[in-house]
């Protein structure tokens, strides 16, 4: 069992790698390489549908709403996000995406849905269920870490 953890440990973390490099490459080489992997990820937090309030968005990338501000500043200028104060209460900031904002999010999005297909295909059901277990046990795992983390506990 301690040769399958260490190659188990080994296949994880060189996907994780991967990944990025993936995405980092696919960004410097696409129509999109005007952003950063930040960025692209901030597109993601706003979502393709309606306005998020900026802490909202802030909340969902586990950022302050200072650095938030910095990256929307950002994404406003190159054309991808649109910020307006709301209507209701003006102390509150709403974002959202413009067309080409929203095409990024679904090239985005194509990318990931790729890479995604190429990893279940030719699965049987079962061992379908089975990888979505384990990713759920790491996922589940990583965030009451995180939670500890923040409640003092050190990794």
């Amino acid at each position: 069992m301690k040769k399958s953890l260490i190659d188990v440990n080994t296949l994880f973390f060189g996907l994780y790698n991967d990944i990025q490099r993936a995405e980092d490459e696919a960004q410097k080489k696409g129509v999109f390489k005007d952003l950063s992997l930040a960025e692209i990820h901030t597109i993601e937090a706003i979502g393709m549908y309606g306005e998020k309030s900026m802490s909202e968005v802030a909340k969902k990338l586990d950022v302050t709403t200072g650095t938030l501000t910095v990256s929307i500043k950002n994404l406003v200028s190159k054309g991808y996000v649109d910020r307006k104060r709301s209507e209701t209460d003006r102390r509150h900031v709403l974002v959202s995406l413009t067309n080409t904002g929203r095409l990024m999010y679904r090239v985005h999005q194509k990318f990931h849905l790729e890479m995604i297909k190429a990893a279940v295909v030719g699965l049987s059901e079962y061992e379908a269920e089975v990888a979505k277990n384990v990713l759920e046990r790491i996922n589940g795992f990583i965030n009451e870490r995180y939670r500890n983390k923040i409640q003092g506990e050190v990794l």
